[in-house]
C-alpha cells in the first residue's frame, strides 16, 4: 500500500509562493468561497490517501500548483482552468465525482475536467502518439480548447522537474511524447515559446551529447555572434530611418532544436550553419503602402549587402494560401557571413504571429484537413483578449470532423473517412482479413461489419474461412482503399468461377459426346439473358443456372443455327415446305483454304452460326479443342471473339478454285402472290449447279416470309441467284443469314 502524501518542508514553501501568486494573478476572477472548497476537496483526498506521488516522484498537488502557474503567466488562463488542474486528480482518483464538482464550482469547470479525464482515458489505451493522427484525436476529444492547453502546461512543467530523475524509461516516453506531440500542439496555437522550450528539453533529455554540444558552442559565440548582430543592424537601421521609414528590428538566436535539425538535413557540422540568428524587420506602415515600403526596405538591405537570389521569398507579391506575407532574403554581411532578413509590416507581422498561424506551416508542421487549422488558429487571440475566455464557446465545435480515428487492439491509431465502417477497417490491416470478414468488436462489444466507426474506438476483426466478398460491400465502405480491394476480390472470384464452370461445362458436354462452339455459345448466353459472359458462368458456378439445363438449351440452340428445327407448319393450306431428301455434299478438297502464314492442308470447320461459301471474306478462329473454325467477316459473333479472345484469331482467304458445295440459308420476305412459290423454285431448278435443299413459307396477312436453303460452289453463284430471285414479282426482300 503507498504511503500517506506527506510535503516537504521545500515543497511547502515553494507551494505557498504559487498560491500566493496565482491569489494575485486571478484573484480577481475567483468566488469568494473557492479557496476554501477547493482546500477542502484536497485535505479529503490527502487523508484518504488517494493523492500519491508519481513515477518521478514528484509531489501531485505541488505539480498541480506549477502547471496552473505556467497556465496563468504564459498562456492566459483564468479561474475556471486553474480550479480544474488543482482539481483534475481529486476527480481521476475517483474521490469525488464530477456531478459533485459542477454543483460546488459550476459547469465550466467541470466541462474541463470532464475532458481532462476522456483524454486520461484514452492514454489508458496505449497508443502510438507520434503521428499526426493522434494529434487531430485529441482535439477532436476535446470539447473545450482549454483541456489541451492545460495539458501543453502540465508536459512543460513536467519536462522542467525531471532532469534528475532516475526514472529513465519514463523520462524517455515522456520526452519523446513533447517532442512528437506538445510541442507540434503548441506551435498550432501560437505557444512560441512554450514549444520551442519543450523542443529544446525533449533534444535535451533525448540526445544529451547534441544538445550540449551545440550549447556549449552558442554560449562561447554568444558575445561575439551579439557584437555580430549589432554591428549589422546599425548600418541598416541608419538607412531605413534616412529613408523615412517607421519601424523596429528584432535579432533572434535559432533554438538549439531548430539548429540541429538543420545539422541533420544539411549533414554538416555546427560550424556549416551559417544563418544561427535571423534579422526581422518590421515596418509601421499604412495599408496603402505596405508592399511599396517593404521593397524599399529590400532595396536598402541589398544595395548595402550582397543577396543570394536562390534565397529570395516573394510571399508579399503572392501571399501564402494561409494569408502570410513576407519577404524572405539572405544576404551577405560582414565577415562574409550570410544573414537571413526577414521583411514584413505590423499588421503582417500579427497575422503571422497569430490571426492565421502562418508559422507552422512556414516550419512544415503538417496539419489536420478541414477547419482544424482555422479554428485553432483563433484560440491564441482569444486567450489574450478575453478574461474570462467566454468567447472560447464560439470555437468549441467549430470543427467539422471528415474523419474517425481509431486504435487496434496493439494500441495502434488509424485514420479513416467520416462513415467508414467496420469492414473499411478490415481491408485496411489486410485484404485476406477484408475478403474473411463477417463482423467485429467494438471496445469489446460484438457489432456487425456494417457498424461505423467513431473517434477514440478500439477495433478487433472477426472472420470466418467460408467468407467471400459481396458486390454490395462497395456501397457499404467509405476509403478508396477498401473499394479497390473489394473490386480486385470480385474479379478474382470471376476468373476463379468462371474457369471452375467452363471445366463443368467441358466434363458434361464431353460425356453427351457433344463439342462447345464458342459461337454457339455466345448465342445461348444472350438468349439466356445474360450481359457480361461472367454472369452466366458465376451463376453455373453457383448452381443457380444447372449444367443439363445449358446443355439442353445448346443443344436448342445449335440445332436451331443449323436450321434442324425450323417450323413446319402444317394447318395452313396457304403455307408451303419443301425439303429435298439429297444429302448435302461435302468440300473435296481441303486446300481452298490458305490459313494464318500461308499454311494449307489444316484442318478446319465450317461455322454454323454464319455458314461461309467460298469467295466469302472470312477469318479462322482457334477453338478449345485446338481445331480452326472458318467464319465470315459479317458474321454477327465476329464482334465479340475479336473483342474478347482476339489471340485465338487468325487470318484465312480462300485459294485456287473452289469445287466445293456449300449449304446457305435466304431469307426471303415478299407480297403473297399467286404463283410465287413456282416462280421461286422455277428459277432454282433452271439454275446450274444450284440445289434446292429446303423451303419453308409463312403466310399471314398478305405477306409471306420463309427461309430458303440451296447448296452452291461459290460467292459468285450466291450474287447471280439473289439477283434473279429480287427480279420475281412480289419479292420484296432477300438477305443471306
Amino acid at each position: 500500500m503507498n504511503e500517506k502524501l506527506e510535503f516537504t518542508a521545500e515543497e511547502i514553501t515553494e507551494s505557498n509562493e504559487i498560491l500566493v501568486h496565482l491569489r494575485e494573478a486571478i484573484g480577481n476572477t475567483l468566488k469568494e468561497d473557492d479557496e476554501e472548497k477547493l482546500r477542502q476537496e484536497i485535505s479529503k483526498s490527502i487523508e484518504q490517501n488517494q493523492l500519491h506521488r508519481d513515477v518521478f516522484g514528484l509531489n501531485p498537488i505541488l505539480q498541480a500548483l506549477r502547471t496552473a502557474q505556467i497556465a496563468v503567466d504564459e498562456i492566459g488562463l483564468k479561474r475556471d482552468g486553474v480550479l480544474a488542474v488543482l482539481l483534475y486528480q481529486v476527480v481521476v482518483t475517483g474521490n469525488v465525482t464530477l456531478e459533485a464538482i459542477e454543483k460546488k464550482f459550476g459547469t465550466s469547470v467541470a466541462h474541463i475536467i470532464r475532458g481532462l479525464v476522456k483524454i486520461h482515458q484514452l492514454y489508458e489505451k496505449s497508443p502510438i502518439v507520434e503521428s499526426e493522427n493522434f494529434r487531430n484525436l485529441l482535439i477532436s476529444f476535446s470539447e473545450d480548447m482549454r483541456v489541451i492547453l492545460i495539458m501543453i502546461a502540465d508536459r512543460v512543467n513536467v519536462m522542467r522537474q525531471i532532469r534528475d530523475t532516475e526514472a529513465l524509461e519514463a523520462k524517455h516516453q515522456v520526452s519523446e511524447e513533447a517532442s512528437y506531440l506538445y510541442a507540434p500542439l503548441a506551435h498550432k496555437l501560437g505557444l512560441y515559446q512554450l514549444k520551442s522550450e519543450l523542443e529544446d528539453l525533449s533534444l535535451k533529455y533525448l540526445e544529451h551529447d547534441a544538445y550540449y554540444m551545440i550549447k556549449d558552442k552558442l554560449n562561447a559565440t554568444k558575445a561575439s555572434r551579439d557584437a555580430y548582430i549589432e554591428s549589422f543592424i546599425n548600418p541598416v537601421k541608419q538607412n531605413l530611418e534616412n529613408a523615412g521609414l517607421k519601424f523596429h528590428i528584432k535579432g533572434r538566436t535559432k533554438s538549439i532544436h531548430s539548429i540541429w535539425q538543420k545539422m541533420k538535413k544539411q549533414k554538416c557540422g555546427f560550424e556549416g550553419i551559417y544563418d544561427l540568428f535571423a534579422i526581422r524587420i518590421i515596418i509601421d506602415s499604412p495599408l496603402e503602402k505596405e508592399k511599396m515600403q517593404c521593397w524599399q526596405a529590400y532595396s536598402i538591405v541589398t544595395d548595402m549587402y550582397q543577396p543570394n537570389p536562390k534565397r529570395l521569398r516573394d510571399w508579399l507579391s503572392v501571399p501564402k494560401s494561409n494569408g502570410y506575407e513576407c519577404l524572405h532574403i539572405t544576404v551577405l554581411g560582414p565577415k562574409n557571413k550570410w544573414v537571413e532578413v526577414q521583411i514584413r509590416t505590423e499588421r503582417m507581422d500579427e497575422i503571422a504571429e497569430h490571426g492565421l498561424a502562418a508559422h507552422w506551416r512556414y516550419k512544415g508542421i503538417k496539419s489536420g484537413e478541414g477547419n482544424i487549422d482555422s479554428w485553432l488558429a483563433n484560440i491564441r487571440s482569444a486567450l489574450e483578449n478575453n478574461d474570462d475566455l467566454q468567447l472560447m464557446d464560439q470555437f468549441k465545435m467549430d470543427l467539422v470532423e471528415d474523419e474517425v480515428y481509431v486504435f487496434t487492439p496493439k494500441g495502434d491509431l488509424l485514420k479513416f473517412p467520416k462513415g467508414a465502417t467496420i469492414l473499411d477497417f478490415a481491408y485496411h490491416i489486410h485484404s485476406g482479413i477484408g475478403n474473411k470478414c463477417v463482423g467485429g468488436k467494438i471496445n469489446g462489444k460484438a457489432v456487425s461489419f456494417r457498424e461505423p466507426l467513431k473517434s477514440g474506438d478500439t477495433v478487433e476483426i472477426l472472420t470466418r474461412a467460408d467468407q467471400t466478398p459481396k458486390r454490395d460491400w462497395l456501397n457499404l465502405v467509405k476509403s478508396s482503399k477498401a473499394k479497390s480491394k473489394i473490386r480486385l476480390a470480385l474479379k478474382d472470384n470471376e476468373v476463379r468461377e468462371g474457369r471452375y464452370a467452363k471445366e463443368l461445362l467441358e466434363r458434361r458436354f464431353k460425356n453427351r459426346k457433344i463439342e462447345i462452339e464458342e459461337s454457339v455459345m455466345f448465342h445461348l448466353i444472350k438468349k439466356l439473358g445474360y450481359k457480361e459472359v461472367s454472369e452466366f458462368y458465376k451463376d453455373v458456378a453457383e448452381e443457380k443456372l444447372g449444367v443439363d439445363v445449358v446443355l439442353e438449351k445448346y443443344l436448342e440452340v445449335r440445332d436451331h443455327d443449323q436450321n434442324n428445327n425450323a417450323p413446319k407448319p402444317t394447318t395452313s393450306a396457304e403455307n408451303f415446305e419443301f425439303e429435298n431428301p439429297q444429302e448435302e455434299l461435302t468440300r473435296q478438297n481441303d486446300d481452298v483454304l490458305v490459313i494464318d502464314r500461308n499454311l494449307k492442308g489444316i484442318d478446319y470447320k465450317l461455322a454454323r452460326c454464319c455458314h461461309p461459301i467460298y469467295g466469302d471474306d472470312v477469318f479462322g478462329f482457334v477453338t478449345v479443342n485446338g481445331g480452326i473454325t472458318i467464319h465470315r467477316s459479317d458474321c454477327p459473333n465476329a464482334p465479340e471473339l475479336k473483342k474478347r479472345f482476339g489471340y485465338r484469331v487468325v487470318k484465312a482467304k480462300w485459294s485456287g478454285k473452289g469445287s466445293n458445295q456449300y449449304s446457305i440459308t435466304l431469307r426471303i420476305v415478299g407480297n403473297d402472290d399467286i404463283g410465287i412459290i413456282s416462280n421461286i423454285t422455277n428459277i432454282i431448278s433452271k439454275e446450274e449447279k444450284i440445289v434446292m435443299r429446303s423451303i419453308n413459307i409463312d403466310s399471314h396477312d398478305g405477306l409471306f416470309s420463309g427461309n430458303l436453303v440451296v447448296q452452291l460452289d461459290d460467292t459468285s453463284k450466291l450474287n447471280m441467284l439473289i439477283k434473279k430471285l429480287r427480279t420475281i414479282k412480289g419479292v420484296i426482300n432477300i438477305t443471306r443469314i
